[in-house]
């Protein structure tokens, strides 16, 4: 894996750990590898496969 620091809203780092916290994802890099993958998925993949 590649590693890359991002800056975020601290809204949105909250928000993460509050889905880490409830056991939804064991790490913030784990909820920003779902949250990427989701929007490759819904925005690219998708598209190229029309």
């Amino acid at each position: 894996m590649k590693l890359l620091t991002v800056k975020l809203p601290e809204a949105l780092v909250e928000g993460m750990d509050e889905l880490i916290k409830a056991g939804m994802y064991s790490s913030r890099s784990a909820v920003m590898r779902a949250a990427v993958r989701d929007l490759l998925k819904n925005e690219l993949w998708q598209k190229q496969a029309r």
